[in-house]
């Protein structure tokens, strides 16, 4: 197979951590062809979508963690988006209105027949925090608003709550406030920009301390392990990107639950890979724009996660050349 990778530079990559490197890794070593791209090559002329790729060959391992040797590139060429067996969207958040252009880019490239995984409207449809909505069983008590009373409302009504915006990444922007209601009024004009903004109220859950788990699903099947992302000294927030130390665990009775009740639903909308979160026995957000821990998993368990996404990548390849809608 040829694949391109839609992602960020090349040169931004710690391969020895990074899942995009993972499913490189793998992809390689089967033989297959590696070709990359970032959204800013993505372009539309003549009714075709193209971009300026290029196509690389892997030069070292994870163990390096010299980011500038892991890659020889060839010179870049524009080719269609068709010519790919495969077309990976794999750009970090955020998801601003570049990401959703570049989705509707990919999804003119799918109508002409390109298999891309996740799907675009799937990408674009799933807000990463908004989606546990359609999962009430599984919530801890949650609002969505930018109505000021309403949010005093539910902290007086929880006392103890999380507060972050719709659109964030990594950690970034979440707040805890306590019974004391300390700084309550200024969090809330922060995040809702006065108003003008939508954010996410969620009731605290202690169960924090014990992680905020990484579950993945790849083709609608679980993988067996999770990420516990544990938050250090006196941060609430368990992200790596914010200091979290990630301990990989089996999953608990309660993850298979959530991952076997999602997967085969977003599996179905074309969503191949998924980063479920979940805090204790709660699901708090639904990955789909670019879930990572490959690596982590990988490492401390053994498990082939890279495989496993390949596994499905070549599953899906297939049944899309045998007649399937792209």
């Amino acid at each position: 197979m040829n694949i391109l990778f839609i992602a960020d530079p090349l040169d931004h990559f710690k391969i020895y951590k990074d899942s995009t490197y993972a499913m490189m890794a793998e992809a390689a070593r089967r033989g297959y062809r590696i070709h990359t791209c970032e959204p800013s090559e993505l372009a539309y002329s003549a009714g075709v979508v193209e971009a300026r790729t290029r196509e690389i060959t892997l030069i070292g391992d994870h163990r390096n963690h010299e980011p500038h040797v892991w890659y020889r590139a060839e010179t870049p060429v524009v080719t269609p988006l068709t010519k790919f067996d495969a077309v990976l969207m794999r750009k970090d958040p955020p998801f601003d209105m570049e990401y959703v252009t570049s989705t509707w880019l990919l999804e003119l490239a799918e109508r002409a027949g390109a298999r891309i995984f996740n799907r675009p409207q799937a990408i674009r449809d799933h807000s990463e925090k908004l989606a546990i909505g359609e999962f009430p069983q599984f919530v801890a008590p949650t609002l969505v608003t930018r109505d000021a009373s309403r949010i005093r409302a539910f902290h007086a009504e929880h006392g103890d709550v999380i507060l972050k915006p719709l659109d964030g990444m990594g950690g970034m922007g979440i707040f805890r406030v306590k019974e004391d209601a300390m700084n309550l009024g200024s969090i809330i004009e922060t995040l809702s920009d006065n108003g003008a903004r939508t954010i996410m109220a969620q009731r605290f859950i202690p169960e924090i301390k014990a992680g905020d788990k990484r579950i993945l699903l790849i083709g609608g099947k679980p993988v067996p392990f999770s990420l516990a992302r544990i938050p250090q000294g006196t941060e609430v927030r368990g992200n790596l990107a914010a200091g979290g130390l990630g301990v990989a665990q089996p999953l608990s009775k309660r993850d298979i639950e959530i991952a076997e009740t999602l997967a085969p639903v977003l599996a179905a909308r074309g969503l191949l890979l998924v980063g479920l979160d979940s805090i204790g026995d709660w699901l708090t957000e639904v990955n789909v724009t670019s879930p990572t821990c490959f690596r982590e998993i990988m490492d401390q368990t053994g498990f082939d996660v890279a495989g496993m996404l390949i596994d499905a990548l070549e599953a899906a390849v297939s049944q899309n050349k045998v007649g399937e809608p792209a």
